[in-house]
């Protein structure tokens, strides 16, 4: 027979299991600091450009920072959008739930102007400063920075069509509603976009919806003219909108309409939801198939100019995912700083290893270059009216930014999960999510070569996109050798363009790697500079790698760790 265990063997067995609960050696969370305050680089350009927005860009990025309104955007993409085509009493009602974490996310995003700055305010650069807004909301949450954005560029569209004036002073309220009201009866208004056809993509010209005129009526003080649309659409995004800017063919013209999910009398509209999208990311937001049979829709422009009427707002949503992919690279940036500056290995800390330090350098180059890129054709579009060399260098920057900026996203989520190691793969924390999302806005509003047969159409059309692109370049010649050099190569590199689209991409990221290092001469600092013009503009043999990390012979660690700390948000 066994003797007993001893009662304090017991008690001390249990004691040491309950020892390894204790926690050691895991990173601080990610929250506690201001993401605008915090970031050198976004400081200095809003007190460059718009220093009378930099209380509206702390309070954004206080949100940032913030450990509850994480927690929001953490359960707004847990729980996904629910499609509901019917009530309970079997009337046909497509309406689309969402989890309170979303409206909670929406009524901050409008509270703090993120979608309405650029047309309210009087002062200077509304726009530059907008954009920043937009950069710090899409490190909050980037399913609700799709309806800031379509918010955003659908003033454009509203602005110009007087039967649509009661749409234009709505869209810029700052209180958020989710209701199926009529449009008069609300605070504010939120906007989508249908333009995607399956036959079609992004090809508009294939549009198979049709419109037939149905009549001319008084709409909230002007004369509208509502036309019936049949059709589907295959990407219809926000679909518990108020109301859509979308395209459908009358007598073989493509045009564009405007369609309110609710008529004037209360009734709602034809509008028919078939599905949600299960899409990979970007879960928060319900994006969806629609069908129209019989839905009316307000005239916006000529019948056959539908293309053109919706390309005027095409620039501000691609400037928008621009600016929004930044952002995105600019949070998992901040991630993976955190994570390497507060988890030790190897005995120190992750980011002071030597090939940690080179990652985390690389990155914060990349991002940094970025952001300036991004700003400069922010602060282009206030001076598109007004002034014929900034639009007509906004005409060519902005889709070349739109496809650089959403592509290397992809690249910064591979690296920054990677610097968190497994614990960035898990759902338990906010990497694994933008991993997910970084992918999203290189495919939305047009692909990466879409992207590029623009800037391709751009310059092939007006000789003054390239004067002007060249002109932005001139005052900062002369301060380096390698951009020099750089830029005069690129000259025959976009007359290859010119002749045959095969070479649209590889121009396309000569203008923004021109654009990149004319921004950082101008505003950043010799470190990040010397960095920048040895790796990405072709300093020597073995200067750079295809992966991050990848800082050669020519860089040091010493310059690595400035770079990293200039890139730090202080805790």
């Amino acid at each position: 027979m066994n003797a007993p265990i001893p009662a304090q063997s017991v008690l001390k067995t249990s004691a040491d299991r309950y020892s390894t609960h204790v926690v050691n050696n895991q990173a601080a969370m990610p929250t506690g600091f201001n993401a605008f305050d915090d970031d050198t680089v976004l400081k200095a350009a809003i007190e460059r450009e718009a220093p009378w927005a930099a209380f509206r860009c702390a309070a954004i990025g206080q949100l940032a920072g913030d450990d509850a309104v994480q927690e929001l955007a953490r359960q707004a993409n847990r729980n996904a959008p629910e499609l509901k085509t019917h009530d309970r009493f079997g009337n046909r009602i497509d309406w689309v739930e969402l989890h309170p974490a979303w409206h909670a996310l929406m009524s901050l995003a409008w509270k703090h102007e993120v979608p309405t700055l650029s047309w309210t305010s009087t002062e200077k650069h509304p726009h530059y400063a907008r954009a920043v807004l937009s950069y710090l909301w899409n490190q909050v949450e980037q399913g609700t920075g799709c309806p800031t954005g379509m918010a955003y560029a659908s003033y454009a569209g509203f602005s110009h069509e007087p039967a649509l004036k009661i749409w234009a002073e709505k869209c810029l309220g700052t209180v958020y509603e989710n209701s199926r009201r009529e449009v008069g009866d609300k605070p504010s208004v939120v906007i989508g976009y249908a333009m995607t056809e399956k036959q079609g993509g992004s090809d508009l010209r294939e549009t198979q919806t049709t419109a037939v005129f149905s009549h001319t009526a008084d709409y909230h003080g002007a004369n509208a003219h509502w036309y019936a649309l049949t059709g589907h659409k295959w990407f219809c995004s926000v679909p518990q909108s108020d109301g859509f800017f979308t395209l459908a063919k009358v007598n073989g013209g493509v045009t564009c309409f405007f369609l309110p999910r609710t008529l004037p009398d209360g009734s709602h509209n034809r509008f028919f939801i078939q599905r949600l999208k299960d899409k990979a990311g970007n879960r928060s937001n319900a994006s969806s198939e629609v069908e129209y049979s019989g839905t009316l829709a307000i005239r916006v422009g000529e019948e056959g100019a539908g293309i053109r009427e919706i390309i005027s707002h095409s620039h501000l949503t691609r400037l928008d995912f621009a600016i929004g992919s930044a952002g995105l690279m600019r949070q998992m940036l901040t991630l993976a700083l955190n994570h390497a500056t507060t988890r030790n290995g190897f005995g120190s800390s992750l980011a002071r290893r030597p090939m940690m330090a080179n990652v985390l350098a690389d990155m914060a180059v990349e991002v940094e270059a970025a952001t300036l890129m991004a700003l400069r054709i922010a602060k282009a579009t206030d001076y598109i009216d007004s002034n014929p060399q900034e639009k007509a260098f906004a005409r060519v920057t902005t889709p070349m930014a739109k496809y650089f900026n959403c592509s290397r996203a992809v690249a910064i989520a591979n690296e920054a999960l990677q610097c968190h190691g497994g614990n960035g793969f898990v759902e338990d924390g906010p990497m694994a999510r933008l991993y997910r999302e970084a992918p999203l806005n290189s495919v939305w509003e047009g692909t990466a070569n879409m992207m590029c047969m623009d800037v391709r159409r751009a310059i092939r059309k007006n000789a003054n996109c390239r004067e002007a692109l060249f002109a932005e370049l001139a005052d900062v010649r002369r301060q380096d050798a390698r951009f020099d050099a750089y830029v005069n190569a690129m000259g025959p590199v976009l007359d290859a363009m010119v002749e045959d689209e095969f070479f649209a991409r590889p121009a396309s990221e000569a203008i923004a790697r021109s654009l990149q290092g004319a921004e950082l001469l101008r505003h950043s600092t010799p470190e990040v500079i010397d960095v920048f013009m040895k790796t990405r503009l072709g300093g020597g043999v073995n200067s750079w790698g295809a992966m991050f990390g990848t800082l050669g012979p020519g860089v040091t660690q010493a310059q690595a760790d400035i770079i990293v700390e200039r890139a730090r948000v202080k805790r």
